[in-house]
This record gives C-alpha cells, sequence and structure tokens, in this order.
C-alpha cells in the first residue's frame, strides 16, 4: 500500500498520450516564439517557472474574463488546460528547441551561399555596393520554415 498516486514502479511510457489539440496550440505557440526570435528568453523564462506550471494555468483561468473581453482566443481554454500538465512544459520546451535548430541551420545556409554568391562579384560591386546583381534565391531560401508565413518573397525584399 503507498500513501502516493500511482505504482512506485511505474513507467513513463504509461503516461496518457498528449491529445492532438493541445499538441497543435503547442506547435503553434513554439513556431510564433521562434519567428519573433525569441526562443533564448522563452527557454529560460519556461525553465525557471516549470515547477509553477499549474499555478500559471489557474492564473489563465481567473484573467479568462478579461483577456476574453479584449481578445477572442479560441486556443486560450486549450492552451490553458496543456500548461495543467507538468509533461506538455517539457514538450512544449522541446518544440521550441526544435524549431530554433532548423532556423539555425537554415540561416547559416543562406550566409554561406551569399557569401559564396558575393565571391563572384567584381570588386566595385563587392566593396563600394556600386551595381550590385540581383541575386537569385534557391527555392530552399524561397519558401518559409513557417506554414503561416508562405507569402514571403526574398527576391523582392531589399
Amino acid at each position: 500500500m503507498s500513501f502516493f498516486k500511482g505504482e512506485p514502479n511505474s513507467s513513463s511510457d504509461a503516461r496518457e498520450p498528449i491529445p492532438a489539440e493541445e499538441d497543435a496550440v503547442l506547435e503553434k505557440v513554439a513556431r510564433k516564439v521562434v519567428q519573433w526570435r525569441m526562443a533564448v528568453p522563452a527557454i529560460l523564462f519556461i525553465e525557471s517557472v516549470k515547477p509553477l506550471n499549474y499555478i500559471g494555468s489557474q492564473a489563465m483561468v481567473f484573467f479568462e474574463p478579461i483577456v476574453q473581453t479584449i481578445f477572442n482566443f479560441r486556443d486560450y481554454e486549450i492552451f490553458q488546460k496543456a500548461l495543467e500538465r507538468r509533461e506538455n512544459m517539457e514538450n512544449l520546451l522541446q518544440k521550441i528547441e526544435k524549431y530554433d535548430a532548423d532556423l539555425y541551420d537554415r540561416e547559416k545556409a543562406l550566409k554561406k551561399f551569399l557569401k559564396t554568391e558575393k565571391k563572384k562579384w567584381k570588386w566595385y560591386q563587392r566593396y563600394l555596393g556600386i551595381a550590385r546583381p540581383k541575386i537569385e534565391y534557391p527555392e530552399e531560401f524561397r519558401r518559409s520554415l513557417f506554414e503561416d508565413n508562405k507569402n514571403v518573397d526574398l527576391n523582392n525584399s531589399k
């Protein structure tokens, strides 16, 4: 007989799977954090308040009427319920880290591509910026890393 919930030798595989709508909301939050380039502050904040996740979700319940009058969030309640489960905090951290690593790899490849392109320029184009040729980006850099920004076109940006 035990005073604690569950068996003392229970494995972590016996946990309930994360519901699909909670996983989708966590995915959306992780993408927005990385898209706004706030991955490091978000990871630091989440790691520091991880033991207080249930209190944070209850604070979201308390402020829900105020937030719902200003904003109309349909994912607010799902996100609040996701914060109640401790494993979702770790899941959110892993998603942020994964997307941040993808963004870092993409930026590194883009810098390498631009460096090789600039080596093809004449000296006055490279150093003085006179008559710079138009750079044609490969398809892998034209499409967005995040699905909600599909209309990004690098050829028209300066």
